[in-house]
């Protein structure tokens, strides 16, 4: 039986947590940051967690 390939785009935009949660960096923070208020970008920094369906979906992509 072949080996199972990770996706190379998920591993690079999504990790699992020690508990089994999947985490993500939030959209926004790239470029054009200066005239973006500062509160706003204190919440981009955040990691974002997958719920639901789409943790199922990124969790079969990784291996997991």
């Amino acid at each position: 039986m072949p080996k199972m390939k990770t996706h190379s785009g998920a591993k690079k935009r999504f990790r699992t947590t020690g508990s089994g949660k999947i985490v993500h960096r939030k959209a926004g923070k790239t470029h054009l940051n200066e005239h973006k208020p500062s509160k706003r970008l204190r919440r981009i920094d955040a990691f974002g967690t997958l719920e639901g369906g789409d943790a199922k979906t990124i969790k079969k992509l990784l291996g997991k």
